[in-house]
């Protein structure tokens, strides 16, 4: 008899990255329950599975099969607790407290559940202890770990939470959490059209210091063994040897980057304003260097790399004007007669008020109530999510690890293209040069998500990008989940069983 045999139920099945893997191990799904259109879809194609299968919607499940291992992808909600603590079946309705109902009422012998890094913050501690609380209370013996999928077999920085646990105490005692694997996968394996090459090895960055005696940078995430950093991050208001800003990209005069740098540089000094980032006025500039002109702020303005900020505004009079709330939120927060733009994204109670700065400014300007006093300027693109022109990241073939599949997509893209280069001046050229300014960037193929999620290669999934890059990036990393369930069959929890099914059969 095949101790590796045993049947499990798929709740939160997503298109069956929970299937995959505890398949592979000699698990039997006997049910699966879904209710996104397209992952049912998915799932019933990839498995051959006929829709009767699915058990649905979580909430209208009143009892699940018999069946020996529970496994839930519950989605990331906002993990507000039910107030009432009622019981079981007094709390329905949301998604922790019905998969834990489940659990209570089909009493398999263990489970996986899942869920976003962010349930084991110090932030959620309230909720995570309820719902380990609720699993207690259901008669189980349970952990969660923190893991990332970049050390179990796929190249891609994945965080996230795993709660597993045992209905008797003994196997949640012989569970051993698996050992990163040593060997990883990196993001080169997977990329098409790419062969590593095998030599020359990439050279080592080389740096002097003022003695001549040779430095090297520190590593930074995503990073390889030789001092340069295996992507480059396109944004505007970080720095760094691979950050490619937009005055590299627009043509730009060494005196326009001149400026560029001095914003870069001093944005956010605590000198110019209350914010992380603060823009800077024409005198702020020409303290910085006296012969900085309005027209040379201009034509940067002009040619789209800054942009021109109302900043601070007078109260003019009020003239009888009838003020609606959020305008006379606005007022009280004024000082000596001056509304602060910087102030008011900063007011707490301006945020419990929930008042939209922007617009209400503008309409007190609408009704001359105010005059603006201050022009400064900032970079045109201020957030780094976003990137320059579309383009966020471009990872090398080099990199150890690709960022995490999101549900929403990125914009983040690859390249197969090596850089052979010995200082970080060279490294960024030719990576303008030879990829960025050629476009040999890319997004990452449907074939290659996959298997930076742990999914087979030929994994069926829509045509539509934005339909197959939700689905993949709502699931598991299938290696995560079949490390875990070896590491669940070890236990001998499954096996007690069958042992002791066979000893009734040869009694009779």
């Amino acid at each position: 008899m095949n101790n590796n045999k045993f049947r499990f139920i798929d709740l939160f099945s997503g298109i069956g990255g929970f299937r995959i893997a505890l398949t592979n191990i000699g698990g039997e799904c006997l049910n699966f329950s879904e209710i996104n259109k397209d992952a049912i879809n998915t799932y019933c194609t990839n498995f051959n599975e006929s829709n009767t299968y699915n058990l649905g919607d979580i909430s209208k499940i009143e009892k699940l099969p018999a069946h020996d291992l529970l496994t839930a992808g519950v989605p990331c909600q906002s993990w507000s607790i039910a107030g009432k603590n009622l019981g079981f079946n007094d709390d329905r309705g949301q998604l922790w407290n019905d998969t834990i109902y489940l659990l209570n009422q089909s009493r398999p012998k263990a489970f996986i559940f899942e869920n976003v890094k962010g349930l084991g913050d110090p932030r959620n501690k309230e909720a995570l202890n309820y719902i380990l609380n609720r699993i207690k209370q259901a008669g189980y013996f349970a952990d969660y770990y923190v893991l990332n999928s970049f050390d179990y077999g796929v190249p891609q920085n994945r965080v996230r939470i795993y709660i597993v646990g045992f209905l008797e105490e003994e196997f949640h005692i012989n569970f051993k959490l698996p050992k990163p694997l040593a060997k990883k996968i990196k993001l080169g394996n997977v990329l098409t059209g790419y062969t590593p090459k095998r030599s020359p090895k990439p050279k080592p960055i080389i740096q002097k210091d003022l003695f001549g005696n040779t430095i090297r940078s520190k590593r930074m995430s995503l990073s390889n063994n030789n001092g340069f950093n295996d992507y480059f991050l396109f944004n505007d208001i970080r720095n760094g040897h691979s950050t490619i800003h937009s005055w590299d990209i627009i043509k730009t005069t060494d005196r326009q980057k001149h400026i560029c740098y001095l914003l870069l540089k001093n944005r956010r000094k605590s000198i110019y304003g209350c914010l992380d980032g603060n823009p800077l006025a024409l005198k702020h500039f020409q303290k910085l260097d006296p012969t900085i002109t309005q027209e040379q702020i201009d034509e940067l303005v002009r040619i789209g790399i800054l942009k021109p900020e109302e900043y601070a505004f007078s109260i003019k009079y009020l003239n009888g004007t009838a003020l609606t709330v959020h305008e006379k939120n606005i007022l009280d927060c004024a000082c000596d007669n001056v509304l602060i733009i910087d102030q008011l994204k900063n007011n707490k109670s301006l945020k419990i008020k929930k008042t939209p700065i922007a617009k209400t400014i503008k309409s007190l300007q609408e009704k001359n109530i105010i005059a603006c006093e201050e022009i400064r300027y900032d970079f045109k693109n201020t957030k780094i999510s976003t990137g320059l022109f579309g383009v966020s990241r471009v990872f090398l073939p080099s990199s150890s690890i690709f960022p995490t599949l999101v549900a929403s997509g990125t914009n983040d893209y690859v390249t197969t293209t090596e850089i052979q280069a010995e200082t970080e001046d060279d490294y960024k050229s030719k990576f303008m040069e030879v990829i960025y300014n050629k476009g040999n960037y890319r997004k990452i193929t449907k074939k290659e998500a996959c298997k930076i999620q742990g999914f087979p290669e030929n994994f069926i999934l829509p045509e539509n990008r934005a339909r197959w890059m939700k689905l993949l990036g709502n699931s598991v990393s299938v290696p995560v989940i079949e490390i875990l369930g070896k590491a669940i069959l070890e236990t001998g929890v499954f096996a007690l069983k069958k042992e002791f099914a066979a000893c009734q059969s040869a009694t009779l």
